[in-house]
């Protein structure tokens, strides 16, 4: 028998301001771009903060924040232009609006992981040393980066009457939902779970400075990849605008993949007992 959350009140009823955070004269300020634009901030400064607290000169981190921009946000873009090209071959003009949302996360940890390698062989520093620092700058961003799906009212799941629920404005429902008014909000849910992933990965970047051994190069990198893409794969089987590669949801396919790869780095780390192969000779850990 199904819950009816009709009667419910609607506290938590989501609804969209608008994608505009502010407009004077000729200059607009998108809630989107202002969000990514934070998140970066917030990253970098996380980042510099943990590099002090393993002892790694923080303007290192400095330096590779400007990497990882260059590399991410331009495969972020890319990746999705390309799984949506049909759209963007009748429309050119629009690939390059980055600000109207359409990036993918997935294409930005590609693009970003490709730029850290580069970055860690021109500086000669371990890879995963990097990885590990920017790990929870990376989730943190995440979850701020996903309300920005909330104000272009995108990204979101199948309709639910559930009190949570998200109000889409009918030109932004996609023509065989039209008649629903609702919908699951799974920028909230990803937001969320990454928050929680990024309590973790915290907890665990803390653990070897309270006196316990500190987990070995790569673990906390490691860790977000398993975590992350768990959550992933659970949502994105929730959504309706999932990139789509035949009949396959591209994210859950890349999450299923982004798992393994976690667990595996796990297992090579704990049970080989072995260092993760890098661009220089692994730290002692």
């Amino acid at each position: 028998m199904a819950l009816d959350f009709s009667a419910l009140p609607l506290a938590f009823l989501f609804t969209s301001p608008g994608p505009i955070f502010v407009k004077i004269g000729p200059i607009t300020i998108r809630w989107y771009g202002l969000l990514i634009a934070s998140a970066v901030l917030i990253g970098v400064t996380l980042s510099q903060y943990l590099a002090k607290r393993r002892n790694v000169n923080p303007d290192l981190l400095s330096d590779l924040s400007i990497w990882l921009v260059i590399g991410a946000i331009p495969a972020a873009r890319l990746y999705y232009v390309l799984f949506e090209w049909p759209e963007y071959a009748q429309h050119p003009e629009r690939i390059i609006a980055i600000w109207q949302g359409g990036i993918a996360i997935h294409g930005a940890i590609l693009g970003g992981l490709l730029a850290a390698l580069i970055f860690a062989k021109v500086k000669r520093v371990s890879f995963w040393l990097l990885t590990d620092l920017v790990a929870p700058s990376l989730i943190l961003g995440q979850a701020i980066g996903r309300w920005g799906n909330f104000f272009n009212s995108e990204a979101f799941g199948a309709p639910t009457n559930l009190p949570w629920k998200l109000y889409i404005p009918p030109e932004r429902r996609p023509p065989e939902l039209a008649s629903f008014e609702y919908f699951h909000p799974t920028f909230l849910y990803e937001s969320v779970w990454n928050l929680m992933v990024f309590a973790l990965l915290m907890t665990l970047f803390f653990r070897g400075l309270r006196g316990k051994p500190r987990l070995k190069t790569g673990t906390l990198f490691m860790v977000y990849l398993a975590t992350y893409s768990l959550g992933r794969l659970w949502i994105e089987g929730l959504r309706t605008d999932s990139l789509m590669l035949g009949p396959l949801r591209i994210a859950q396919v890349v999450s299923l993949i982004g798992i393994i790869l976690g667990l595996s780095g796990l297992a090579w780390l704990y049970i080989a007992k072995r260092p993760l192969p890098d661009v220089v000779s692994p730290p002692q850990d």
